[in-house]
């Protein structure tokens, strides 16, 4: 039976620091994880960082420099039953060769709490070094038991320059393609490193792609082609690059910067996002952070959407892309949002409070004779439209105020407005008339 070759982004794992690429703000000169291996005072510790930067390599490197036993945990696949068996495992070894263990569990997020939980006792008497690889904020996804006990090393991707050197070296290496005495130019490497977006795997699999499809002893640009067509930066929907980009879109709109708010679109679009979702988040855009002043932004955010309902990709894409450069050009206001947030905060304080007599409806004799209506001041009855004085707040809340244009866009009319209509109300109540309490 014929042996199947381990995959090429396998085969080049580095196996001494040294080789190891990336990451010198952890792990160059007078770094922290960089004097704690140089001590030999291996910590337990989290790595956190997007797929194909090395957080397995690096824990199989730190526990062959600490010379210590290296176990390797799943956490879509394992649970506690694996947990215990590696403990026990780390106490024999202790106990038998006097060395400690690596516990290294891939995909920690996806331990629940009680998988967590049963891990905290050995981490703390040292049975076990932990270290846990995630793509997901660990802040969210692992209890803060288990995060106290650990460090957190955030890893970042890859350069493109870093990822085309180790496609070069991959080429002549013996435990790469070295026997396929296969050529490739720089402008191809560069091309597949810009495909794997920052992932060293990815790479490193495409080029081993493209080396079975090669029928000649030199990669040709129809190689190349053929297997980066088609890829997608990453984007990873639901998880923290989802939020991060639909965070800096957001705050490129509210910005008033209008590239780089097509910038994270186009991003979220070529990522693979659903255009709908980015549709209703413009349109939350136009409520918080235009409002008042300027209006057309919420129904040109809108029709956006509409618009994408009917033509679909990639036509529709435009109308949302028209959408969010209006927004971040429009005049900008969150004295809506931040008014109503005010308003329901004084709801919730002060419950339900007495609508007042005079602005209930009264479609009933009896309820007439019980005042409900009484005194009630119609606004067209009065000069300009406006019952100048009148209260329309509940007992004890009276003259609240919530709203505060700002100075830019069509608020600043509505400010000059409202200034208008309070000094009335000033007016009014210094003549005796208005200002009920009731």
């Amino acid at each position: 039976m014929q042996s199947v070759e381990r995959p090429l982004a396998d085969r080049m794992r580095p196996v001494t620091l040294d080789e190891y690429q990336g990451q010198a703000h952890i792990l160059g000169p007078g770094k922290p994880l960089r004097k704690a291996i140089e001590a030999g005072h291996l910590h337990s510790m989290i790595l956190w960082g997007p797929p194909g930067t090395g957080k397995t390599t690096l824990a199989r490197l730190l526990a062959d420099l600490s010379t210590m036993q290296f176990l390797a945990i799943s956490a879509v696949m394992g649970g506690v039953k694996d947990i215990r068996a590696a403990v026990q495992q780390a106490q024999d070894v202790r106990q038998n060769e006097e060395r400690g263990t690596v516990l290294f569990i891939d995909e920690v997020h996806r331990f629940n709490k009680s998988q967590q939980d049963a891990l905290l006792p050995y981490v703390e008497d040292g049975t076990v070094i932990l270290i846990g690889a995630t793509t997901e904020n660990p802040s969210f996804e692992l209890n803060n038991a288990l995060l106290s006990r650990a460090r957190v090393y955030v890893l970042k991707n890859l350069e493109e320059g870093v990822i085309a050197g180790l496609l070069k070296h991959a080429l002549t290496s013996p435990e790469g393609l070295s026997a396929r005495n296969l050529a490739a130019s720089d402008k191809q490497l560069m091309q597949i490193a810009q495909a794997a977006d920052g992932d060293a795997r990815r790479a490193l699999n495409l080029l081993e792609i493209a080396a079975d499809l090669s029928e000649a002893d030199e990669l040709t640009d129809d190689d190349v082609a053929a297997v980066i067509s088609g890829g997608m930066r990453r984007f990873d929907k639901g998880g923290e690059y989802f939020y991060d980009q639909i965070s800096a879109l957001h705050k490129s709109v509210r910005g008033s910067n209008p590239d780089a708010a097509l910038y994270w679109f186009a991003r979220m679009i070529d990522g693979g996002c659903d255009p709908r979702y980015i549709a209703r988040r413009v349109l939350r855009m136009a409520s918080e952070d235009i409002g008042l002043a300027d209006p057309r932004g919420q129904e040109l955010a809108l029709q956006g959407w509409e618009v994408y309902e009917r033509l679909g990709s990639p036509e529709g894409e435009l109308a949302i892309a028209q959408a969010v450069v209006y927004l971040a050009c429009a005049a900008k206001s969150n004295a809506v949002y931040s008014a109503y947030n005010a308003a329901l905060a004084d709801v919730r304080k002060t419950g339900s409070k007495d609508v007042p007599l005079h602005l209930r409806n009264a479609p009933t004799g009896l309820m007439k004779s019980l005042d409900y209506g009484k005194d009630y001041r119609y606004a067209h009855d009065e000069a300009q439209g406006y019952a100048a004085g009148e209260n329309y707040f509940p007992q004890g809340l009276e003259n609240r105020r919530y709203y505060e244009p700002v100075d830019r866009g069509l608020e600043i009319q509505i400010g000059e407005k409202l200034s208008r209509l309070r000094q009335m109300d000033n007016d009014a109540v210094k003549a005796g008339k208005g200002g009920r309490k009731s």
